[in-house]
């Protein structure tokens, strides 16, 4: 991809403003609104406000920017320079959505809530967060495919598909750390995981790049042209640590650090240093869900944020150089997974008032049908509700308290009409679930 034009020098702009116009970009600094955040490569093809040049608009920005930054001291670039970042009105407003909408006792639906449904919304989302961070770094399978391979529990069969396999048990074992504090060795094992068998030399499994080994640079694929060149292999082992005393709260910048900023900062940290031969970025999103659900934001568990960074794929590697090339802001990379988050949360809404709105269809339809007794109607309605309850000729007696061949005949008659089918047999007894006929899918 094209690299972002970088901002021209915040100190060599203000020199280059006659003095009579400093009194401008000084009144400016605080009035102009900053909610978009513009990098310079797209602020310089605006037209300014209030009389600017495209330079006084750039310093009357970055002067209120700067009186405003952040430092991660302990997170630094090129040329020493520490990582910043600001929180402008746009970031302080999804932050309050995103603590609104994904932590704490949310009261969502009985379809998460059902202990059997909640593990089956879970799995679709790994699934799907395991396919689409695989695409991005290049898996080249089809999602049917893929899903089909993590469903039936099949060996992968090509590299593609050993990727998106190593991914789902990635993030299965984030699940399951979750409380855990982030050690080096962890990272390590993380990796592991995420790279078994996809690697040329199965040496660069779970292990750091050294002073030995050819530096991996991000390359842009179209024309093989450096977009990142990452720090050297023997700063990684303190790095790492750093990372790691960051992750869990020990260091960070001044004063209270959000944790979803925290989050998406351990994204870009892993990713900026890109400590392994391959598999840098599934690790840095991996992290950033670790990192999430640590601190108690649950409803990530079925998030899926990768499918939608692969929609646009260009804009998640421009807010990286966005913030490389404008003196380490990691504003504009923090803004773009706000944005994310935000739609992934917006795509589950809009998924679970879906299904609702499937259930009150069926239910509707179901008022409809003929021939069901009262008895068959509240079986049916608890079904829908409940996709994965299970259902006994006995269970059914005990609830109406009717004789047993009533029971057997109100079962035999509503799978003779598919709302019903037999899901197993213990001994001879039939146990059923919901049929086809009653699918919301």
């Amino acid at each position: 991809m094209k690299i972002p034009l970088s901002p021209p020098s915040y100190p060599e702009v203000m020199l280059s403003i006659p003095r009579e116009r400093l009194n401008v970009v000084f009144e400016n600094a605080g009035q102009l609104t900053d909610s978009r955040y513009l990098h310079w490569d797209n602020l310089r093809q605006l037209d300014p406000p209030a009389d600017l040049s495209h330079e006084e608009w750039w310093a009357a920005l970055k002067l209120g920017r700067l009186q405003n930054a952040r430092n991660i001291e302990q997170f630094r670039g090129i040329g020493d320079q520490p990582f910043h970042y600001c929180l402008p009105d746009s970031v302080l407003a999804a932050l309050h959505d995103i603590d609104s909408r994904a932590r704490g006792n949310i009261t969502l639906s009985e379809q998460v809530t059902e202990a059997g449904d909640r593990n089956r919304y879970m799995v679709s989302s790994l699934i799907e967060e395991a396919i689409t961070s695989s695409q991005l770094e290049g898996a080249a399978t089809t999602r049917k495919d893929a899903v089909e391979m993590l469903r039936s529990g099949r060996l992968p069969r090509d590299h593609s598909e050993r990727m998106i396999l190593n991914n789902y048990l990635a993030m299965q074992h984030i699940v399951a750390l979750d409380k855990h504090r982030l050690t080096p060795e962890m990272v390590l094992e993380l990796h592991r995981i995420l790279a078994r068998e996809t690697m040329t030399d199965p040496v660069t499994v779970g292990r750091l790049q050294t002073e030995k080994d050819e530096r991996i640079k991000v390359m842009d694929p179209r024309d093989n042209t450096v977009v990142h060149t990452p720090p050297p292999a023997g700063e990684l082992p303190e790095r790492l640590e750093l990372m790691c005393r960051f992750a869990n709260g020990e260091i960070g910048s001044k004063g209270f650090l959000h944790p979803v900023i925290r989050a998406i900062v351990l994204h870009f940290w892993l990713a900026y240093d890109h400590p392994f031969e391959d598999g840098n970025g599934r690790t840095a999103r991996a992290l950033f869900y670790w990192a999430m659900l640590r601190e108690g934001y649950w409803l990530f568990e079925y998030l899926s944020i990768s499918s939608l960074l692969r929609k646009a794929p260009s804009q998640y590697a421009r807010s990286y150089l966005y913030t490389e090339t404008d003196g380490n802001d990691l504003t504009y990379f923090i803004a773009y997974q706000l944005k994310i988050i935000r739609r992934s949360l917006d795509a589950l809404d809009a998924y679970l008032a879906r299904k609702q709105r499937e259930i009150r269809d069926a239910e509707t339809k179901l008022r409809e049908v003929s021939g069901l007794n009262h008895r068959q109607r509240a079986l049916i309605a608890h079904a829908l509700r409940h996709p994965t309850h299970e259902y006994t000729i006995e269970s059914h007696r005990r609830s109406h308290d009717i004789a047993y061949a009533t029971a057997r005949s109100d079962l035999l008659q509503l799978a003779e009409k598919n709302m019903l089918e037999v899901a197993k047999k213990i001994g001879k007894k039939a146990v059923y679930r919901r049929g086809p006929a009653l699918h919301a899918e």
